[in-house]
């Protein structure tokens, strides 16, 4: 007998201290993939998809995919979107019935307006569908604020291990591997949630380095313990308002003795003896630009509070300012502003004109500059190396490049995706080797694929709604007590 896997999943990071919601044109514009145009889009990319759908061909199992639905990271996702994307998925399932497995693709940091823990509820009515008996295995962002009950809904989550994720596609290996081990009733897995008393700041999550470095180092020993067939280190995310919100522990074992529970509880006494390495330095402008005319060119300048791909929108001209101020160093920055591409579409190469971009949304002031036009074109781009988000395909629709009378380059951009290729520069003739600092709206995720060319990288603490400070929002639902909010 040919065994039959549906594929599916609805992938999102939600920022709830957004003031946008997320709605359908958001995955339209992203992905919103059904049957064999998931595999197109995803047989060769460094994408979790890629991975699971080479395991199972690989087997000759039957890969049917049902539907995937990817926007990029923004706003709680509007009520009538989600309905539409649940709609549309359960009857897409519905047409593929039976199955004897199901791979999901979640991320793990979904909000709707109408459900805090989106993900745990698609996953429950996938279960629902499914029954108790058939295998659901998949994937999860470790950026996720892990539910009980997506635990409850799956038989095993694996997160990536890397941050920049540059593992996605390995993860997906492991995580149809193990599928195949469950059709060959080798394995049944049961997986424990072992909810940490800490959220791991944004700043510190970078795997590359301590103490995350060090962290997932102790996380592998433990995996070679007799009966453990993963562990994932949730780091979490901590721009969502949902009772979830913190670092947490998914052990997935082979069900045999308390395995699980005893590796958690270890994972929870190794963080928390070291909880204020996890808390990171918060450097902010001020305190680095001092610093620039020493160090290495060009400089990584991370943008933490307009994070694009925490959900931030992309459009502050903060950092520009600073530079232009400062005046004796050359840098890029991209910016999402549709209206001002538009303006530029009014001018001719090598026009002057005056535009008005957002510096700090607190103090509400604009920061007026008058620039040169020196491109306009399609924004669409290709990745093929292993990046963050395993992304192949980029958009950023129509696109206006232009400089500033000291010489500083501004991209702008329709449409708004986060700077995880460097060929979002090098495609247009932007090479990053000439600036002193290029500005990249992330905090770890561009460092794949900018650390190549920059090798000096500096995180800046900057306004807005991704800022690395978690402590100075205003949360209402996060469980109690977590680290750095009170002490433990």
């Amino acid at each position: 007998m040919r065994f039959k896997i549906a594929l599916l999943g609805i992938y999102h990071e939600s920022n709830t201290f957004s003031e946008e919601l997320t709605v359908i044109e958001n995955f339209l514009r992203g992905h919103y993939l059904k049957g064999e145009a998931i595999r197109r889009e995803y047989e060769q990319a460094h994408h979790e998809i890629g991975g699971m759908i080479e395991v199972l061909d690989k087997h000759n199992i039957r890969v049917v995919p049902v539907m995937y639905a990817e926007a990029t990271p923004g706003g709680r996702i509007s009520s009538e979107t989600y309905d539409i994307l649940l709609g549309d998925m359960m009857s897409e399932l519905e047409n593929v019935l039976p199955v004897d497995g199901c791979m999901i693709v979640p991320h793990g940091a979904a909000v709707s307006e109408d459900f805090q823990d989106m993900d745990g509820h698609w996953l429950s009515l996938v279960r629902e569908k499914l029954g108790k008996e058939i295998p659901i295995i998949g994937t999860l962002d470790p950026h996720a604020n892990v539910s009980k009950l997506m635990i409850e809904s799956t038989n095993a989550l694996i997160a990536y291990a890397t941050n920049p994720h540059v593992d996605q596609r390995e993860t997906g290996k492991i995580a149809a591997n193990l599928m195949v081990e469950c059709l060959m009733k080798r394995a049944w897995p049961r997986q424990e949630l072992t909810q940490l008393p800490l959220a791991i700041s944004i700043e510190q999550q970078c795997t590359l380095n301590d103490p995350c470095k060090s962290l997932y180092g102790y996380v592998r020993s433990l995996e070679k313990r007799k009966g453990i067939l993963s562990i994932s280190m949730i780091l979490g995310f901590p721009y969502a308002d949902v009772e979830e919100m913190g670092s947490s522990v998914i052990v997935v074992s082979d069900g045999k003795g308390d395995t699980q529970r005893q590796t958690g509880d270890e994972i929870r006494a190794y963080i928390t003896c070291r909880k204020e390495g996890f808390n990171g330095d918060k450097k902010n402008i001020s305190s680095v630009l001092d610093s620039i005319d020493q160090l290495v060119k060009p400089v990584l300048m991370l943008d933490m509070g307009d994070n694009i791909g925490a959900g931030a929108p992309g459009d502050s001209a903060f950092l520009l300012e600073k530079l232009e101020e400062k005046g004796d160093c050359r840098c890029f920055i991209c910016i999402y502003d549709p209206t001002l591409v538009g303006l530029a579409e009014e001018h001719d190469l090598n026009d002057w004109f005056d535009i008005s971009l957002i510096s700090d949304k607190r103090a509400n002031m604009p920061y007026n500059i008058s620039v040169q036009l020196k491109r306009l074109g399609d924004g669409r781009f290709n990745e093929s190396n292993p990046r963050h988000g395993g992304q192949a395909n980029f958009d950023m629709g129509k696109i206006a490049i232009v400089s500033t009378r000291k010489g500083n380059t501004i991209m702008l951009t329709s449409l708004r995706i986060s700077p995880f290729s460097l060929k979002q520069l090098t495609a247009f003739g932007v090479d990053p080797s000439l600036y002193d600092v290029v500005i990249a709206k992330g905090v770890n995720a561009p460092i794949a694929a900018y650390s190549p060319v920059c090798p000096t990288i500096l995180q800046v603490d900057t306004p807005g709604i991704t800022q690395a400070d978690m402590t100075k929002f205003s949360f209402k639902n996060r469980r109690k007590p977590l680290y750095p909010f009170e002490e433990i």
